[in-house]
């Protein structure tokens, strides 16, 4: 079996590498014939995350996945990471429909709010059904979520399939216990553009370093978050992330309760879960199926909860131990490559 994946980046880019990148190596063992087609490429990311220009990037993405479509009629099935053409017509997919191409569509984030929801009135009104078409038209419409599933319900999609989004737990070990004199540690993981998230409990932070001498790491935001000497920000990179991650004692989640932020897939906590490393986010979309509330770990509304949960950990070293405990068993069920790679393989192989 031939298959084409279409993802919206290369292998830097996350939801592309966790979507689809690290799932080839089951499926080439299992006879899967892969051919990956980036739509954006590492150097539109660099780009992107520096700051720089993206417009020529921008441009020849487009003409790469123009040429790309020209080869679809090669394979046996099509693997599409959200969309084919950003923020335009869906004239891609209909063509691929017209021809009876199968094509297979995965979503691991709202990207129809991009549109249905977007400030410009052109865009709302020329774009805001295109995912709806997208999913229609399509062979089976994997989601990471029951919110993405809805979608996918309204949009009529002929088969909906749900794989979260998961880690390989080979990858991640088991933080040690660490020594009583050593500072308690509260990590997140993100980047520039989720670095808000955080702003919306740096007051509970804030207290905690006050109290209790807590350091803080942002992994993969540069922006400081002015919590004084406490604050660390440690570069983001696939082959030193884990190490990153266990290096810290509290794991937190902070979201925003909009459209957008019910499409996440609660991918950076079932990350410090892996671990065996307790965490504390905002009851918000996935959030609230991944964490068992007060079991393994906590879900928290107000700043005075933020600093309430975090404060609990902080004491109770055997709260924090029980807490990742469970979560890494809830992980190495449910969230891991382990259980998502038979569903990917089911779906490729459906008639």
């Amino acid at each position: 079996m031939k298959v084409l994946y279409l993802t919206k980046y290369a292998r830097k880019g996350a939801s592309s590498r966790l979507r689809s990148y690290q799932y080839f190596p089951y499926l080439e063992v299992h006879g899967i014939e892969i051919t990956v087609s980036p739509f954006f490429d590492n150097q539109y990311l660099e780009s992107l995350y520096t700051h720089q220009p993206t417009v020529r990037w921008a441009l020849k993405a487009y003409i790469r996945r123009f040429f790309a479509l020209i080869k679809v009629f090669e394979y046996d099935m099509i693997v599409i990471e959200k969309e084919l053409f950003p923020y335009f017509p869906a004239c891609g997919e209909w063509l691929l429909k017209l021809f009876k191409m199968k094509y297979i569509v995965d979503y691991d984030d709202a990207i129809f709010h991009n549109y249905d929801l977007n400030p410009n009135p052109l865009v709302r009104f020329f774009l805001k059904k295109k995912i709806d078409k997208v999913m229609k038209w399509s062979h089976c419409v994997i989601v990471g979520n029951e919110y993405l599933g809805r979608k996918a319900e309204l949009s009529e999609a002929k088969r909906i399939e749900y794989i979260p989004t998961v880690i390989d737990l080979n990858r991640y070990k088991i933080k040690e216990e660490k020594l009583d004199n050593q500072p308690v540690i509260i990590g997140w993981i993100g980047t520039q553009s989720t670095l808000k998230y955080v702003n919306k409990i740096r007051q509970a932070l804030n207290e905690l370093i006050k109290q209790y001498d807590v350091h803080i790491h942002i992994i993969g935001a540069s922006e400081s978050l002015n919590l004084c000497k406490n604050e660390k920000h440690i570069e983001w990179s696939e082959e030193t992330e884990v190490a990153s991650i266990i290096n810290c004692d509290i794991g937190i989640m902070p979201l925003s309760d909009t459209p957008w932020e019910k499409g996440k897939c609660a991918y950076k906590l079932i990350q410090f879960m892996g671990c065996g490393i307790p965490v504390v986010a905002s009851p918000i979309g996935t959030n609230n199926d991944v964490i068992k509330d007060g079991y393994s770990g906590f879900l928290a509304n107000t700043d005075e909860e933020w600093f309430q949960y975090i404060e609990k950990y902080i004491l109770n070293p055997d709260l924090r131990k029980d807490h990742g405990s469970l979560g890494r068993k809830i992980v190495a069920e449910k969230y891991c490559l382990g259980a998502a790679n038979p569903k990917i393989i089911s779906v490729l192989n459906q008639e």
